[in-house]
């Protein structure tokens, strides 16, 4: 499986599954959720919280709406807003239910952003090297390709250097 880090925008990447940094309610508001919610239609975010509330580290699938994509995995790596922030336990869980969920209907190509980190409180070298291990320990059936996607100048050079250190 090829595994690298990359930058921009999720809502403009095209993959078999796009992971969206959800909270435990699976409610849709910034950041990653937002940029998602936004590129595709009220439709996500409706259908995503008819799934939730999900238990921390789960994860729960919808259609991708008008994303260039099949299916978006909403990865519960935190509580819901305001009531906590991610752990390593919640990180892990969540990338490997993210990956699996993914895996399982098939997907060869998946982009997944910094689990946890950022308004989740965690932070993002140490969480990026918790997601790194977590992929690099996956083994697919269908998963070829994996993308460990940054925002900002910044972002990507914290994910790559992590990434690498890992």
């Amino acid at each position: 499986m090829e595994f690298r880090v990359v930058q921009g925008d999720i809502a403009a990447e095209s993959a078999d599954a796009l992971v969206n940094a959800a909270g435990t309610s699976l409610r849709m508001g910034s950041g990653v959720a937002g940029a998602l919610r936004r590129a595709a239609g009220d439709g996500l975010n409706e259908a995503a919280m008819e799934q939730g509330p999900v238990e921390l580290g789960k994860v729960a699938v919808t259609d991708a709406f008008a994303l260039d994509a099949d299916y978006v995995v909403h990865a519960a790596a935190m509580p819901h807003y305001g009531d906590g922030q991610a752990t390593e336990a919640s990180i892990r869980a969540a990338t490997r239910n993210a990956l699996q969920a993914a895996d399982d209907r098939g997907c060869s190509s998946l982009v997944m952003p910094a689990l946890g980190c950022g308004v989740a409180g965690f932070d993002l070298a140490a969480g990026t090297r918790l997601i790194a291990a977590e992929i690099r320990a996956f083994e697919p059936s269908n998963l070829a390709d994996v993308r460990f996607i940054a925002y900002d100048d910044a972002e990507y050079e914290t994910v790559r250097r992590a990434v690498a250190s890992d």
